[in-house]
């Protein structure tokens, strides 16, 4: 079985060294310096959920609760998992569990399609299920992100071709199509499959936020600009949209906009290089609009003239 380093995982997820530790620490994955495949597709769940702004304490809760109620050893592997407002919600034969609350919803196949018997609204799953062959689809993809590891990219570009031809509303595998296309610099193919994943599970954060990026190296900026707004409206908490968002609305002039975003990237991550950026930003920002009121002010509002003495008869 293939293995990879910590510098891999990193590498792979595009995350931080102080957002592992940050899931180490809270007990979502062990602390180690060689990772499983396995641990691969733990960690893949736990970026979407970050991306969805599911605390990382709520997540542990979710899973510990249903640990306790299932006796699954890792449940983020062996059930799919769905939001419920901060929560997790976990299906499982059948049934969707929000184990924090003690609740089940039981769905029934019905005419090939399943319905959910309760009266409150079921919330939107993080992937669609695969309508037929989930098993397959399952370990072509894993085969694919192998491939991809392996720097093999034209048999990922095949495994995931396949899978959506099994299953073309497999977002995930739309936005790994993506992303390979990006890193080759065929941007109009990247922005195909990007645009694919946001059709397929519009609430899909990263693929806003991937199409985002795709645009704004198309220099199209009004088009980067909602993308990267829709991801934002999706996960208010997602601060790398912010970042990203600032930057966009910095290039299309929009400087009180970006303003906006580099304040709510500040909030969200105020540690770091990127964090220190953005805090420069916000100062030049501040400063520009400081000097502009000023020059307004001089141009506009004419001197005070002096009050008239009062003078004694």
């Amino acid at each position: 079985m293939s293995t990879y380093r910590r510098q891999d995982v990193l590498r792979i997820f595009e995350i931080g060294p102080r957002q592992l530790q940050a899931w180490e620490r809270a007990g979502l994955i062990p602390q180690q310096e060689i990772y499983s495949f396995q641990d691969l597709g733990q960690l893949r769940i736990l970026c979407v959920l970050r991306a969805e702004a599911v605390p990382a304490a709520s997540i542990r809760e979710s899973i510990l609760a249903m640990k306790a109620v299932s006796g699954m050893a890792n449940p983020l592997l062996e059930t799919r998992v769905m939001r419920t407002g901060s929560r997790l919600a976990f299906r499982h034969q059948g049934a969707m569990v929000d184990p924090v609350r003690g609740q089940l919803l039981f769905d029934f196949e019905r005419g090939g399609q399943q319905e959910a018997v309760t009266a409150a609204m079921e919330p939107e799953p993080l992937r669609r299920p695969a309508p037929a062959g989930p098993r397959v689809i399952q370990e072509r993809f894993l085969a694919a992100v192998r491939a991809e590891e392996s720097s093999d990219k034209q048999h990922a570009i095949a495994l995931y071709e396949e899978i959506l031809s099994l299953d073309p509303d497999y977002a995930a595998a739309a936005i790994n199509l993506g992303t390979i296309y990006f890193h080759l610099r065929q941007y109009g193919r990247a922005e195909e499959f990007y645009r694919r994943a946001t059709i397929a599970d519009p609430s899909y954060v990263l693929a806003h936020f991937d199409l985002g990026n795709v645009l704004d190296e198309l220099e199209r900026p009004d088009e980067s600009v909602a993308a990267y707004l829709q991801a934002v409206t999706l996960s208010p908490g997602y601060a790398d949209a912010h970042y990203n968002l600032a930057l966009a609305y910095e290039r299309s002039g929009q400087e009180r906009y970006a303003l906006r975003h580099w304040r709510a990237y500040v909030k969200l991550d105020n540690h770091g290089p990127w964090a220190d950026h953005a805090r420069g930003q916000i100062r030049k920002l501040l400063s520009r609009e400081t000097l502009a009121i000023v020059s307004r002010a001089n141009r506009f509002i004419a001197p005070r003239k002096s009050r008239a003495a009062l003078r004694l008869a």
